[in-house]
């Protein structure tokens, strides 16, 4: 039996939740066939880094390479989903029991998959340390994937995270819903909007379990 394709990202919507300094989401309807016109056409405004989204390097580095200029096949191929049982941040004690190798997806469940049945945005979502974003880079995975808006804190590791593994060309994935997904091994699909010279952009990503 084929396995299904499962959607793990986030539907984009008026109100949604968005980091505090990014700006709103506007879905507004411009053309309606209901109204008389020929079809249906909506005027979208939102920023680079809103819901299911990948970072560039240039996101954190002046000189970094823009989004559409990264390897697609960095978001596409086997991934593995690891949960995370710390309620503040993933660390390097929690991640060695996993046994994390060279060129592995790893995309973090964490409490924070909860969080996207509110509307407003939370601070206290679960993020990397920076001490297990040195330990990401040590062991040189390929892609990392956090269900929530940023893989670095909001009052804590939030720029060093980010640099440290954007500077070791690790693939940042954000804004996952991983809510009814069990750990283990899946397909992955996600590839992000190609804008020129973009510092990030919606993705859309999909996954299908593994034998």
């Amino acid at each position: 039996m084929i396995k299904k394709w499962i959607d793990i990202s986030v539907t984009i919507k008026n109100g949604m939740a968005r980091w505090p300094s990014d700006p709103p989401v506007l879905i507004k309807q411009t053309k309606n066939i209901d109204t008389g016109d020929n079809d249906n056409v909506s005027f979208l405004s939102m920023g680079s880094h809103t819901g299911t989204h990948m970072d560039a390097p240039l996101h954190f580095m002046p000189k970094g390479r823009s989004l559409d200029k990264m390897p697609p096949d960095a978001a596409i191929g086997v991934a593995r989903i690891i949960p995370i049982k710390d309620k503040v941040s993933i660390k390097p004690d929690e991640l060695r029991k996993h046994r994390i190798g060279p060129g592995e997806r790893i995309l973090f469940k964490t409490k924070n998959s909860t969080y996207w049945k509110k509307g407003s945005f939370n601070k206290s979502f679960v993020y990397i340390s920076k001490e297990a974003a040195n330990y990401l880079v040590s062991v040189r995975v390929r892609a990392v994937g956090v269900d929530y808006l940023s893989v670095g804190g909001y009052h804590k590791d939030g720029v060093q995270t980010h640099q440290k593994l954007l500077k070791a060309g690790i693939c940042i994935i954000e804004g996952l819903d991983l809510s009814g997904i069990k750990p283990g091994k899946y397909d992955l699909i996600c590839l992000p909007l190609k804008i020129l010279n973009s510092d990030g952009a919606p993705a859309r990503a999909v996954i299908r379990r593994r034998k």
